[in-house]
């Protein structure tokens, strides 16, 4: 798979109450709607669209997607989505976290806290801690995201984002490994060798870069994050709090 160094942080990834966070800042950012103004302009919106930035290895992403699923389906609302992958590769994880062995025993103490909010308690921690393989990076998920998007919108990028953060986290797959995405990629419905043609191009890299260059320049730390028109940024929030949030948008 194509690599990328772009933008690259190796200080610790923390967990916060609800997300998955790079450490704070001090440099003053522009707010995420001016950032997204200046970002290159959609085709026009049948809906009140939200931007969803997330991370295949976030557990906090995985309590929050069906609750956003649920309720844009219930406002119709569009939601567009972003990769935000905090380590890209090997090395900015043993960076970040010292050693893959010490990366493995934080991010499953995330995982914990993620399992205690889950709404169906779908999180096997026992399961990824027996595996062998070094805990991976986002990066490879996202960019099978990414060509589930060019091949297929915002939906199929949807469908697949939950069905690798499914094989990771419920599953304890290695969704570091390439084949394995292309195993999901052919269950979601794709045809393998479009699909692997696609996830491996140079435009489904291009689109990681752009989601993770939008979200330095809106300034954002966390994952998962929602965007919407008139709102500060949200994160993981109860299904009847995120109902609340947004149901003005439904208008």
């Amino acid at each position: 798979l194509p690599s990328i160094t772009a933008m690259k942080d190796t200080s610790m990834t923390q967990c916060n109450d609800f997300s998955c966070a790079l450490p704070a800042q001090d440099a003053a950012a522009p707010s995420p709607q001016q950032a997204l103004q200046a970002a290159p302009a959609a085709a026009p919106a049948v809906a009140p669209a939200i931007d969803f930035f997330h991370d295949v290895v976030c557990g906090w992403c995985y309590v929050m997607s069906p609750r956003l699923r649920q309720v844009a389906r219930e406002l119709g609302l569009r939601v567009r989505h972003r990769s935000f992958v905090l380590q890209a590769s090997r090395a900015e994880m043993v960076a970040a976290f010292g050693s893959m062995e010490r990366a493995k025993q934080v991010i499953l103490e995330h995982w914990q806290a993620c399992a205690e909010h889950d709404d169906e308690d779908r999180i096997d921690i026992e399961g990824m801690r027996r595996e062998a393989f070094e805990y991976p990076s986002g990066m490879a998920g996202a960019l099978a995201c990414q060509a589930a998007q060019i091949l297929g919108g915002d939906d199929a990028h949807w469908d697949l984002f939950d069905a690798i953060q499914h094989a990771h986290m419920s599953e304890h797959r290695n969704i570091g490994d390439a084949e394995v995405l292309l195993d999901i990629a052919t269950r979601t419905g794709f045809e393998r060798n479009a699909f692997a043609g696609c996830m491996e191009g140079a435009q489904a890299l291009e689109q990681v870069r752009q989601d993770r260059a939008l979200a330095q320049r809106m300034g954002l730390r966390s994952i998962p994050t929602l965007i919407a028109p008139g709102l500060p940024p949200l994160q993981t929030q109860s299904l009847a709090a995120l109902r609340e949030r947004l149901h003005f948008l439904a208008a």
